[in-house]
């Protein structure tokens, strides 16, 4: 389990985004030539983190952003980021 304070995971320079219409997007690993779709809330964070954003912050700007509790957004960052971490596509400080 990441801790969910003041980690700031960094996307590996490999790694492209692309938004579409409605705020969904994709990640593609160049290097790996695979893509991963991205719903809007996990496009929202992938842009947080592009910005080196701590896991704090993203927190604080999803519940800003969505109707959702602190719990919440923690939970669907931490899930989002062990997805990203399994597929290689951030590295943690």
């Amino acid at each position: 389990m990441m801790s969910t304070n003041d980690t700031a995971p960094i996307p590996y320079e490999h790694i492209v985004a692309t938004e579409f219409e409605g705020d969904e997007g994709v990640l593609v690993d160049l290097n790996a030539k695979r893509y991963y779709q991205l719903n809007e809330t996990a496009m929202f964070i992938w842009r947080c983190l592009e910005k080196g954003q701590p896991v704090s912050e993203i927190i604080g700007e999803l519940t800003n952003v969505y109707d959702v509790s602190d719990e919440q957004a923690a939970a669907s960052i931490e899930r989002l980021l062990l997805h990203l971490q399994t597929h290689k596509l951030i590295q943690t400080k």
